[in-house]
């Protein structure tokens, strides 16, 4: 197998951890990552306390190839994140003259006024990179290993085709499903022997309850379209000898 990447997201925002939003951008920037070869190994979630986001940040930055924060980088009192992430580094906020640029060009296409409010936008940690924001005005931001990012997800998204291919990653996940109407309870020792024969992939089980049965979807994840069809075979043949009866893309 390659070298694995790894990636983690903190996911800044009050309206996060009160309910109040829910949050989309786990989902699409895990399935990016994927593509890039790059695993997503943990997110967090902190409100907008500075010394939350610092810890959270020093933290992760560490043991991860890569870090993506998302949230706190509008225009409002609590959009916090580069200043917060300007502290963990250890560096000045400073206006970067793309930034700076790129807003005003943006609000004047849209015959808005550049307010101080919406130019604390091109506020960045000293000496960071910018991210292309095809969406809204406010670019993303990069430095060193570090990626800030909007919270609204489509301007996420707009962000992610941005980097798409800049980042090095090593070989993306292949998947495969298997479901069955298998409780997990009855089947735990038969998925200890595949996951024991395969230890090259990744095996996960997610229950389900439908037409009146319980039963699974197994998840096999390769870093080889080879690897993943083997265990997937491996797992609907001792299924089958088990009594049930597999179905491969699941249930």
């Amino acid at each position: 197998m390659s070298r694995t990447y790894t990636a983690a997201l903190v996911i800044i925002g009050d309206e996060i951890l009160s309910g109040r939003t829910q949050d989309k951008n786990v989902a699409q920037i895990a399935q990016w990552l994927n593509v890039q070869g790059i695993r997503l190994s943990e997110v967090r979630v902190v409100a907008d306390v500075e010394d939350a986001i610092i810890e959270a940040v020093n933290a992760l930055r560490q043991r991860n190839d890569y870090l993506f924060t998302t949230g706190g980088i509008g225009p409002t009192h609590d959009d916090i994140t580069v200043d917060a992430i300007a502290a963990a580094l250890g560096v000045p906020v400073v206006v970067h003259p793309e930034a700076e640029r790129m807003l005003r060009n943006y609000y004047a296409s849209i015959e808005k006024e550049a307010t101080p409010a919406r130019m604390s936008m091109a506020r960045v940690p000293q000496g960071a990179g910018l991210i292309d924001n095809p969406v809204s005005g406010a670019p993303g931001i990069m430095i060193e290993n570090i990626y800030i990012m909007a919270g609204i997800p489509h301007i996420t998204a707009g962000m992610l085709e941005g980097l798409t291919g800049t980042l090095e990653g090593g070989r993306p996940l292949v998947s495969v499903t298997v479901g069955a109407f298998s409780p997990e309870s009855e089947v735990a020792d038969l998925l200890r022997a595949v996951v024991k024969a395969h230890p090259d992939v990744a095996l996960g089980s997610y229950p389900f309850f439908k037409e009146g049965r319980y039963g699974s979807n197994f998840v096999m994840r390769a870093e080889g379209e080879e690897a993943a069809a083997a265990c997937a075979e491996d797992l609907a043949g001792r299924l089958r000898a088990a009594g049930y009866d597999p179905t491969v893309g699941g249930l």
